[in-house]
């Protein structure tokens, strides 16, 4: 199940500060949740991943017990378990998967704008790395509409035009990726969020070379 190990690319849903108020301690726990989040990915050795996204997802319980219908905390959380399932891989990863889907889905319940439609990017990305039937849910077509929708809500974020690159390429749609990832590179940075947007600028490049060099 290696495509599920690619997961630890994907997660990065890495939004700015919550569009919608939370209390101070919420607030808190996101923006630990955020930086512990790009630390442990960008920074951490790849066999030491698995058990700090494991203790990250315990605080990520923590957080949403403290505002269990903040839609911000909910995204979170499901990015966490994503990568953690990244990390982890094989059919253990399956259950972490379904979880953060359903969080991701109760975020949308709560608010589809949060985090500028952050959890719209999330599924779509879990939708098209996942394995689909009979051993996932995994689903491209439902993918690329979720993420499409994503891009409606934040044209020009980086995290939806990037994982919207990432999927086209999969496709081999190469010209469209090329695109998307050149809006990727072209958006602007966020606050507070500079490691993770120095690794996802770094994951931008990385994949348009490869882009390239299929339409050579």
């Amino acid at each position: 199940m290696h495509i599920l190990r690619n997961l630890i690319l994907a997660f990065a849903c890495l939004c700015s500060l919550p569009a919608f108020a939370l209390s101070d301690e919420a607030r808190q726990h996101l923006v630990e949740l955020q930086s512990r989040w790009a630390e442990i990915n960008y920074r951490l050795p790849q066999d030491e991943r698995e058990a700090a996204f494991e203790k990250l997802a315990q605080a990520a319980d923590q957080a949403v017990k403290t505002e269990p219908d903040a839609a911000e905390l909910l995204i979170w959380r499901g990015i966490i378990l994503s990568t953690w399932a990244g990390a982890k891989g094989g059919l253990g990863a399956l259950g972490l998967v379904k979880e953060a889907r359903s969080n991701l889905e109760a975020a949308v319940a709560i608010d589809p704008q949060a985090l500028n439609g952050s959890a719209y990017t999330s599924l779509g990305s879990l939708y098209y790395q996942v394995p689909g039937w009979p051993i996932g849910f995994g689903d491209k077509k439902r993918a690329e509409a979720l993420l499409q929708k994503a891009l409606e809500i934040n044209p020009n974020g980086i995290d939806p035009n990037y994982f919207y690159g990432d999927y086209l390429f999969r496709q081999k749609r190469y010209a469209q990726a090329r695109e998307a990832l050149v809006r990727a590179q072209a958006a602007p940075d966020r606050p507070g969020r500079k490691l993770a947007d120095e690794g996802r600028r770094a994951e931008i490049r990385t994949l348009l070379s490869k882009v390239e060099a299929e339409l050579q």
